[in-house]
């Protein structure tokens, strides 16, 4: 009750005489239509203007690497190139380990190739021989379209 009684007299509502008095009452629709056009145009402009300053053409995509074998050719590992390396020594074999003829002998698969900072590297997986695929050095590979040799 008090507030309606507030609301009534004149001297109550002196707090609210800051905001400014309208003579003209505009729909609340029209004014977000009239303000969405104006913010548009003003966009468009904007959009314009920065269009023509950034006319630099787009950043050049780097060289595609030149591989020396392609994926998918068949390949053998050089004996003696590989017995010096230290991809050899990694495995901590003694010196012409019999267990790894076969990447001597059987043909392998290039499954991948990639550039690492010591230079270009294959995944290679050899055929039938139930291993799994190793990196080597491209240096160290063989290429070879057939392998003529028989299994014991």
């Amino acid at each position: 009750m008090a507030l309606s009684t507030a609301l009534s007299n004149p001297q109550a509502l002196s707090c609210f005489s800051s905001f400014p008095k309208t003579t003209k009452i505009i729909p609340f629709r029209r004014q977000l239509c009239v303000r969405a056009e104006a913010d548009s145009s003003q966009k468009l402009t904007e959009t314009k203007t920065k269009e023509s300053t950034n006319d630099k053409p787009p950043p050049k995509k780097p060289p595609k690497p030149v591989y020396s074998m392609k994926k998918g050719q068949i390949v053998r590992v050089e004996r003696e190139k590989y017995l010096d390396s230290v991809n050899y020594l990694s495995v901590g074999h003694p010196k012409y380990y019999k267990g790894l003829d076969y990447i001597y002998e059987d043909r392998g698969e290039v499954l991948d190739l990639r550039f690492f900072e010591t230079g270009e590297y294959a995944l290679v997986s050899w055929v039938g021989i139930p291993t799994s695929p190793a990196w080597l050095p491209t240096d160290m590979l063989i290429k070879s379209d057939k392998l003529n040799y028989e299994r014991m």
